[in-house]
Formats: structure tokens, sequence, C-alpha cells
């Protein structure tokens, strides 16, 4: 097992990038009432640190560790997201809802679906059935399926990245802490955003969805770097 310590000395200088990045975008804080490619910049910054994260551990960790693949993938997918949501109000939102529904996929695939964990699955299905009924009242047309949909495959993701965890006992890892509190801090940070949107006025929104959103992610990506089975372990795996 390897120590929290030892994980922010090795990974710590490697995610400043991530942190500057972070700081610019709510030093700056651009009014999301005047969207433009420079505010869709500096929101996706961050993400594109994140990929270059990733890729300090070289190509090489990335082409032999699926799951670390996967959530490349899926910070790739978040980044288009995150610059169609700047322009929702003239009418991409629903582009923005469909790249992070591909994120969610690629990171429950990555995070797999060892230990079933189905006391968990049915946790994560309760609590995301009570989020949607939440919703629903304030839900119209396309969306009170499409948010339907949405809430299901976040609560899925959820239940994959907790499932493994375990925070007792010789079997902890890191890895899976980073990202459980990744995968639960997407949750609040989706649920503000849909709150706000559909049902009512949530104070402090903004920067409530992007400091949990951005650290969602730096968790997530973290949850990567002590990635789960090299390809050769992956493909045993899949044949037994």
């Amino acid at each position: 097992m390897v120590s929290p310590v030892t994980v922010v000395k090795s990974e710590g200088p490697k995610l400043v990038p991530f942190f500057k990045a972070t700081c610019v975008y709510f030093v700056l804080w651009l009014p999301s009432s005047s969207p433009s490619w420079v505010s869709a910049l500096i929101k996706c910054l961050p993400i594109f640190c994140l990929w270059l994260f990733l890729l300090a551990h070289g190509l090489g960790f990335l082409l032999t560790h699926p799951s670390a693949t996967r959530i490349f993938a899926g910070l790739v997918f978040s980044a288009l997201g995150d610059a169609f949501l700047i322009w929702q109000d003239q009418g991409y939102f629903m582009h923005g809802l469909l790249m992070f529904a591909v994120t969610h996929v690629l990171y429950a695939s990555a995070f797999g679906m060892r230990p079933l964990a189905l006391r968990t699955g049915l946790v994560m299905a309760v609590l995301s059935g009570l989020c949607y009924a939440l919703l629903y009242p304030c839900l119209s047309g396309a969306f009170t399926y499409l948010v339907g949909i949405y809430v299901a495959l976040i609560g899925f993701m959820g239940w994959r990245a907790v499932a493994g965890l375990r925070l007792v006992g010789a079997a902890w890892r890191w890895t899976e802490l980073a990202a459980g509190s990744g995968a639960l801090l997407f949750i609040i940070s989706d649920l503000t955003i849909a709150l706000s949107k559909f049902c009512f006025p949530v104070p402090y929104a903004r920067a409530l969805i992007m400091s949990t959103y951005y650290a969602a992610q730096m968790f997530i990506a973290l949850s990567a770097v002590e990635s789960r089975e090299p390809v050769e372990d992956y493909r045993q795996s899949k044949a037994n």
C-alpha cells in the first residue's frame, strides 16, 4: 500500500499546472452571461492540465493500462461538455449533457465491475431515484427522459467508483478513495446544476458547481495513477 504522503510527494508537482489553471478560472470569474471562446478556454484549461497530468506518466502508461486510457478519454469528453455548456443558453445544454453522459460511461468502464458490491449498488440506486424524484416536477419535454437517463448513468458511475472502496485493512488503496471521492463530488456538482437550471436558484451555484467539479475531475484523474490492471492482467480477467 502506498502512503498518502508518498502520493503527495510524487504526484503533487504534476498537479501544479491544474491548481494554477483552477485559480485563474476563479480569479478571472468571466461573466457567464457573455459566452466566448476565451471563457470556454479558461473554463476548460484545468481539464487540459489533467490531460497533461496523465500524459506526464508516459504514453506507454496509458497504452498499457486500459482504465487510465478510459479516464483520459473521459476527460476529453468532459472538456467538450464544458465548452458546450458555456453556450447552454444558446441551445447547447443538451450537447453538453450528451458529452458528460459519455464521460460517465467511460469512467464507469474504467472503474470496472469488480467487486460487484450489490448493496452499494442498491444504495446508489435509491439515492439516484430520490434525486430524480426531486427534479421530476421541474422537468418538461425531452428533459423529462434525458435527465432520467443521465441520473441513471452518473448513479451507475458512482456505484462503480465506490464499490471497491475499503477504508480499513491491508487491502486499503488510496486510488479507490480518490475514485469514490471524485464520483460523489461529481454527483453534487451535477445535482446543483440541475436544481439551479430546472427548479430554483441555488445560492452561489456557480462557485459550488465549479469547485466540486474541478475537485471531482482531479480525484478521478488521480485514481488512474496506480491503475487497477496493466493490459496483460486486464486480458486475463476478461478471459476468466
